[in-house]
């Protein structure tokens, strides 16, 4: 974790998810040892004839490691994650308590409660690529992971140290409620709407808006943004 990327590395992930550049200096060097642990974890692997490039597997590091750059969570069980050139066919449910995916039959990404996670690499760019645009196909189902590390995909992840369980319910329930409400009248949501589904979605794309809109969620959603502040050590609104 104490090494650094290259200098090489590091310009091919800057080029590639610009996000990162907003980091404060601290953060990126603990990113970049972040991304170094888990290239020593996790194996990319690349499906349908794919060939996972350096390029590919900084991208999508970065992206993951993003998630738990300042905290002590970590992919415990995380081994493999699996690549596809684009969105793929699934013939499996939305979610039976093992796995969660998006999309109906051309899927971008599935999460597998103990690994692996698998992404469509189309989709894994394009969100690294537009750090505003609030879709991240690699931030959500990589919050799906820190979610599962409770042993449930609920939306309800491990807490850190003092942080009350009854304060992290009523924000996720409040902005939930109001998110289901607010697509139930027609209008725009910040959230991307997918998050309605259920509150482990609403999780993980609260997560995507808190890292792509940070200083828009946490005027619309104050409550929400301090607890995903907290859970993950991050204050993204100051970010320059």
């Amino acid at each position: 974790m104490a090494k650094p990327l290259s200098a090489e590395q590091r310009e091919v992930m800057e080029k590639l998810v610009p996000l990162v550049k907003r980091l404060p200096q601290p953060l990126r060097q603990a990113l970049e040892g972040k991304m170094n642990l888990f290239f020593d974890q996790v194996t990319l692997r690349g499906i349908n004839g794919l060939e996972v490039t350096e390029a590919m597997r900084l991208s999508i590091g970065a992206q993951a490691c993003l998630l738990v750059v300042n905290s002590p969570a970590w992919y415990d069980t995380l081994r493999n994650v699996l690549v596809y050139p684009s969105a793929f066919l699934t013939g499996r449910g939305s979610h039976d308590g093992q796995f969660v995916h998006e999309g109906n039959h051309a899927t971008l990404g599935e999460s597998w409660a103990r690994g692996p996670v698998v992404l469509s690499w189309d989709d894994a760019l394009h969100g690294g690529l537009d750090a505003g645009d609030g879709h991240n196909v690699v931030i959500h189902e990589f919050a799906h992971q820190l979610d599962a590390l409770s042993g449930h995909v609920n939306g309800i992840p491990l807490l850190r140290k003092g942080q009350a369980y009854a304060g992290w319910e009523k924000a996720m329930l409040d902005a939930y409620n109001d998110h289901g409400e607010r697509l139930e009248r027609g209008e725009q949501t910040l959230i991307d709407p997918y998050g309605a589904t259920s509150h482990q979605e609403f999780f993980a794309e609260a997560i995507v808006a808190f890292f792509e809109k940070p200083k828009a969620l946490r005027s619309e959603e104050p409550a929400l943004y301090a607890q995903l502040a907290e859970l993950l050590a991050l204050d993204p609104a100051q970010w320059e």
